[in-house]
């Protein structure tokens, strides 16, 4: 099943040449998501060819203007190109979005919008994987998202075949999670399942100072996108501004023994010279990447 991220926008707070400020696209069956829409995220929905259809939900991790900004934009261009589906919006201040949008006149659109309000601990549903809210420390209130499948056990042919059960209805009925007799014996469903497969899990924290939390909800995930503003010389000023370092960065994926991190929402400072916040984060995490803007690649299943 395809699970997808391409990296819309990975600077900081202000936008290099090379960088555009936070959007990340998250693509899982046919769902697609943003995580936070920074200034010139449509742009870069466009130069990445991803188009808009079905993007029917956006996760804002704060209400910075470098996370949320290019919503406006967004809905402007949703509307002009006719759209009728509603489009919801995720933020820990909902309030402040929702206010926006009234001072907008969003609420005359063709198409309605709504904003909910999310907390540490929210789980919202789709089907086959739910994303789950999770506090994170920064200077105003602040979540990340973690998007993690169901753990599945998938239909075993062969096991069915060997209790003598003929291909067609009852193995439709079997798959849907429903029991069977067959030759006045009771047959379930777990009978003709395979092993469990974990479930695959992407988690971004937005801006954020290392914390527990994300250890904690990051354990084990294939991949996490972490916060690493700045290099260890700048620690000081990344903890005044709740931000964290390249080296902490690796560190949190470290204790959360995650498969790879990425890291992002790098400072300009470091356009020229990114590797030495890949450097320091390798130092304590081996498996780190830095990506350019429209890189992307597929989560595959473990």
């Amino acid at each position: 099943m395809l699970f997808k991220v391409v990296f819309l926008g990975t600077a900081g707070t202000i936008p290099s040449a090379d960088r555009n400020t936070s959007a990340i696209f998250v693509q899982h069956s046919n769902y697609r998501f943003l995580f936070d829409c920074g200034e010139g995220t449509q742009r870069q929905i466009i130069s990445a060819k991803l188009g808009f259809r079905n993007l029917d939900n956006i996760f804002i991790t704060h209400m910075h203007t470098d996370h949320f900004i290019g919503v406006f934009g967004l809905i402007e261009t949703l509307s002009l190109n006719g759209r009728k589906k509603e489009l919801n919006f995720y933020t820990p201040n909902s309030e402040m979005l929702r206010t926006l949008f009234e001072i907008f006149g969003y609420d005359k659109l063709d198409y309605s919008i709504n904003v909910k309000k999310v907390k540490d601990g929210d789980k919202i549903s789709f089907r086959g994987f739910k994303i789950v809210v999770f506090e994170t420390e920064h200077i105003v209130p602040s979540v990340g998202y973690a998007l993690i499948e169901d753990d599945m056990r998938k239909f075993d042919k062969s096991k069915a075949e060997a209790l003598g059960i003929p291909q067609g209805p009852l193995y439709a009925r079997l798959k849907s999670g429903e029991s069977i007799y067959w030759n006045g014996k009771l047959i379930t469903p777990e009978m003709v399942l395979g092993d469990l497969k974990r479930g695959r899990k992407l988690v971004y924290t937005g801006d954020t100072r290392p914390c527990h939390r994300t250890v904690e909800v990051a354990k084990n995930a294939d991949l996490l996108i972490h916060d690493a503003s700045f290099s260890e010389e700048m620690k000081e000023w990344a903890i005044e501004s709740g931000h964290s370092t390249a080296k902490e960065a690796g560190e949190v994926a470290k204790r959360a023994n995650v498969k790879k991190l990425v890291l992002t929402h790098l400072s300009a400072r470091y356009s020229k010279d990114p590797d030495l916040l890949l450097n320091e984060a390798k130092e304590v995490f081996e498996n780190v990447e830095i990506v350019e803007d429209l890189m992307g690649f597929e989560i595959s299943q473990s």
